[in-house]
């Protein structure tokens, strides 16, 4: 725990304790800088807190549990609705009418029961990276805009004697986030209108069988890994974020071109959409100055300078400054901002970590080759019905 001033913080209601997740040395300074104009326009004193993603749920659960919670705290789109429907966070000013000015699917996580207990503050999304000379050398020279030529580029890479695609398997909290948008595109989903799980339906069978079809044409690791393996140029075609592009960029024998997730049907694919929010302590002494501070990062003009600096913060979630001039200058950031008008969140449900972990367990159970799509998927729905209680 740092305090911005550098000097031992005040006590009392003038102090505003803050957990959040930019732990690398340059994040935390351009958050620092930026709380550091709040404090003095506010006349507060902001503690900084960095959380790990491995553990700062866990973390957060513990303070509150503890009755020792910090003021504001940073949560992850697919966290907010287990906190929310516990009554641990604060009513924020507002419903999802007033949350208006951010971008329309970003608002659903942090409503619950129809009160609003976080902001919307970065959003990003995945995009499938390609490598041009792998495709080239496999005779590859079409763009890539349907799922068939998706197939049909990574198998002809794979003939060629090279990994055609890069696949996910067992990674926690990661490997859900590269199946849903397969999922999505051929037009499945988790749940239907009414909150029953629809695991099992044949869009979402057809899904897993692509997957599990490209991943025939590439190899199986975490998301690290492939990472590594895609800038080293071992992969043709690569599902992953913006944190990537500084090591593209440094890689200059790489000749590396993001391009959209591939539609079916003569429609757009759906690419998977994360976000951080804001929240406050429903335990907070200090609920006024909390709430400015929510306020105060959330407001577009401070996000864009945020995102701006911190290249893997995605864009604003205040969609007036979602495609600002300064973000999108750099090519591979503007196809971000474009994949992010086709993109979706996960579904709003507090036992969502648990229903995650059933669509996961599916997709690695058919990826081992120990259970067809259609059997993984029947199984997964059994288990999600248990956790719903359907």
């Amino acid at each position: 725990m740092n305090g911005c001033g550098g000097s031992a913080p005040d006590s009392g209601a003038n102090v505003i304790r803050f957990w959040h997740f930019w732990s690398e040395p340059g994040q935390k300074a351009v958050l620092k800088e930026l709380v550091a104009e709040f404090e003095k326009e506010k006349n507060v004193k902001v503690e900084l807190t960095e959380l790990s993603w491995n553990d700062g749920k866990v973390k957060l659960q513990a303070a509150f549990n503890s009755g020792a919670p910090p003021d504001v705290i940073e949560l992850g789109s697919d966290w907010i609705a287990q906190f929310s429907s516990s009554g641990v966070l604060l009513a924020l000013p507002g419903d999802g009418n007033a949350l208006g000015r951010f971008v329309s699917y970003s608002v659903a996580p942090a409503m619950w029961q129809g009160r609003t207990f976080a902001y919307p503050w970065t959003l990003d999304t995945r995009v499938i990276f390609t490598n041009q000379t792998l495709l080239a050398k496999a005779g590859w020279t079409e763009p890539i805009i349907t799922m068939d030529q998706l197939i049909r580029a990574a198998e002809l890479v794979k003939e060629s004697g090279t990994d055609g695609w890069g696949a996910n398997g067992a990674d926690a909290h990661r490997l859900y986030k590269k199946i849903l948008p397969f999922m999505w595109t051929y037009g499945g989903d988790v749940f239907d209108a009414q909150g029953k799980p629809i695991l099992n339906s044949p869009e979402n069978i057809q899904a897993l069988s692509v997957y599990a079809q490209l991943a025939r044409a590439g190899f199986v690791e975490t998301q690290r890994q492939l990472d590594a393996a895609f800038v080293q140029g071992k992969i043709a075609l690569w599902n992953s974020g913006s944190w990537l592009s500084k090591k593209i960029y440094a890689n200059k024998a790489l000749k590396a071109q993001p391009i959209m997730m591939p539609g079916v049907h003569g429609q757009p694919g759906v690419s998977f959409a994360g976000g951080e929010y804001l929240a406050v302590s429903a335990s907070t002494k200090n609920t006024q100055h909390a709430r400015d501070l929510v306020l105060f990062l959330t407001k577009g003009s401070t996000a864009v300078r945020f995102c701006a600096q911190i290249s893997e913060a995605g864009f604003p979630a205040e969609k007036a400054s979602f495609s600002d001039s300064v973000l999108i200058a750099d090519p591979i950031k503007a196809l971000f901002a474009r994949q992010l008008q086709h993109a979706r969140m996960t579904p709003v449900h507090p036992r969502w970590l648990d229903i995650e972990a059933v669509i996961e367990d599916a997709v690695v159970r058919v990826l081992l080759g120990e259970e067809t799509p259609q059997e993984s998927m029947e199984k997964a729905q059994q288990a999600a019905l248990q956790i719903v209680g359907g």
